[in-house]
């Protein structure tokens, strides 16, 4: 018969925290939460309160950002798509826009790598178990910086293994909206890995392409075009926006629908994401792409990216290399 659990006082119960280890504590390098106003890199204090509902609605939106060199890769550009789903959700933040970012840039400054990513989470707030967001008198706000070792070039010649996800896209409305919800994300990567691929590729309601599980899948055709999935069921990335933009006048581009068909005729497929940049998707629904490996569009586009990064990406005082 299992112990009633104890009853710790205030003292004791911090205590017991910090003695607790948590998974993957080794990687957080800073964080702040806007209710205490106070960044600390002691992962064991990194608590979200459960009344927040974020926690227990996922009643928030967040975006997640690359930093290397010791500058922010694309900054503003996700604290654009931020406010757009935090209007969508009539969300504000607990402090101004300008204020946000300058909090992301010394939660970096205060991790003290020149690589990492950064997790931004803006929730309804704490205040009640309900669902009614007028429980919460005020949003919240966390920001972690955590580490990020960039993949082997191996990795990236290998490319990856797609297919179709019995997962549907998103709806429309909550699609455009990188909300804190991703269930459905997350279900796609579990069929991933039992069905033994890399990439999961859901499809909207007609049948042509939306999105992966965190990134942009985007087709280069026998004439060397870039084609973007044209659906109201998906996410824009940041990436795949900036990748586009480097790519004018150099790579011909459009916009269209496109169907499962298109993947398997096209020359290349392309993955654009905050991790792996650009990675090329070498076969799917075990066919191949392409010549299997990895195309002249995907390795110019990532060589883009690359070079970008130093060049565009937000220096953060003190990391930069």
């Amino acid at each position: 018969m299992s112990q009633n659990p104890p009853v710790l006082s205030r003292a004791e119960q911090i205590a017991k925290i910090l003695d607790t280890p948590r998974p993957g504590e080794e990687n957080i390098l800073a964080y702040y939460e806007h209710r205490l106003g106070t960044i600390c890199r002691e992962p064991r204090l990194m608590l979200l309160p459960l009344d927040d509902h974020l926690a227990h609605r996922g009643d928030g939106v967040f975006e997640t950002i690359k930093y290397e060199f010791g500058r922010i890769y694309v900054l503003d550009k996700h604290l654009e798509r931020m406010r757009r789903s935090a209007s969508g959700i009539f969300l504000e933040p607990p402090c101004s826009w300008e204020r946000l970012r300058g909090l992301i840039i010394d939660t970096a400054a205060a991790g003290g790598n020149a690589t990492g990513r950064i997790l931004v989470l803006l929730g309804r707030g704490p205040g009640g178990f309900g669902v009614d967001p007028n429980e919460s008198p005020s949003a919240s706000l966390y920001i972690i910086a955590y580490r990020f070792e960039r993949r082997p070039e191996s990795w990236y010649a290998a490319g990856l293994k797609a297919f179709r996800s019995s997962i549907p896209a998103k709806q429309g409305y909550l699609a455009r909206i990188k909300n804190a919800n991703y269930l459905p994300n997350a279900l796609m990567m579990r069929e991933a890995r039992e069905r033994g691929f890399d990439v999961p590729i859901c499809f909207d309601e007609q049948g042509n392409i939306a999105e992966s599980a965190v990134a942009n899948i985007v087709l280069v055709n026998q004439a060397g075009v870039l084609e973007v999935p044209e659906s109201e069921n998906s996410l824009s990335g940041t990436t795949m926006q900036r990748a586009l933009e480097l790519a004018e006048g150099e790579i011909p581009c459009r916009v269209r629908p496109l169907a499962e068909d298109d993947i398997v005729a096209a020359s290349e497929v392309l993955l654009f994401g905050t991790g792996p940049d650009c990675v090329a998707v070498v076969g799917y629904e075990r066919k191949i792409i392409g010549a299997g490996r990895e195309g002249p569009v995907c390795a110019r586009l990532r060589a883009m990216i690359r070079a970008d990064i130093p060049v565009s990406g937000v220096p953060v005082p003190g990391l930069v290399t």
